[in-house]
């Protein structure tokens, strides 16, 4: 029969030695302890996580362009009443239209007078003003009348050379046109009463039709035609 070997009280064996020796390890805590596979989750990161970041810059990116598009709109708003002044300011000029009425009604009066005085060589017509600015010498029903109705006829469509030379517009032919003969029927009503006959009427109306067609076509020839280069 054994017996086992019994410590005497006060002394301590070798096992129990080393298990007061080793520091008590606490048990892990379920919240603090992370397995590796968790540790290469946390550390790597993972598609998702590029789509996301990926979709939110889109979005920032989409916002700043679209920022970015607005501004010029803005601006553009802000800068139309300027425009629209500097375009008003640069189609409407006083002083030019005036110069072009004034130097268009006194070209149209040198070419008639210049016409009178052909007249003058060729059928022995008288000259005076009284042919320019009344109506005695108008008539459509005799074969002198039509002298001067040729004159008149003739030197409109001087005009509408006129025009293309001057205005050189084709819109505002008929505001040209129609301006010349309104201010030579108030000179020739200053000069000797308002004309009472038809003819003077008749004749004068025919040659401002003559000179608005002829005048338009003339101005829409010279707007087609190409603009010269500078060659250097």
């Amino acid at each position: 029969m054994t017996t086992t070997p019994t410590s005497a009280p006060g002394t301590t064996t070798a096992k129990q030695r080393t298990n007061t020796l080793s520091p008590p390890t606490s048990p892990p805590r379920s919240g603090s302890t992370t397995t590796p596979t968790q540790r290469s989750r946390h550390s790597t990161p993972t598609r998702s996580h590029f789509t996301r970041r990926h979709n939110s810059s889109s979005q920032h990116g989409g916002d700043n362009n679209n920022t970015r598009l607005t501004m010029p709109s803005l601006s553009s708003h802000q800068n139309t009443p300027s425009s629209n002044n500097s375009s008003s300011s640069s189609t409407f000029h006083p002083k030019l239209i005036i110069s072009q009425i004034i130097a268009l009604q006194c070209f149209y009066y040198a070419i008639l007078g210049f016409i009178f005085q052909i007249n003058h060589v060729i059928f022995a017509t008288s000259i005076t003003m009284d042919r320019i600015f009344t109506s005695k010498y108008l008539d459509v029903w005799s074969a002198t009348g039509w002298i001067d109705n040729s004159a008149v006829l003739t030197s409109s469509v001087a005009g509408a050379f006129l025009l293309a030379i001057i205005v050189e517009k084709s819109k505002k032919c008929l505001d040209f046109s129609v301006t010349l003969f309104f201010l030579h029927i108030l000179i020739s009503a200053m000069y000797g009463g308002l004309p009472k006959t038809w003819d003077w009427w008749i004749v004068h109306l025919m040659g401002m039709m003559i000179m608005i067609l002829l005048g338009e076509y003339l101005c829409s020839r010279v707007e087609m035609m190409d603009i010269p280069l500078l060659v250097l």
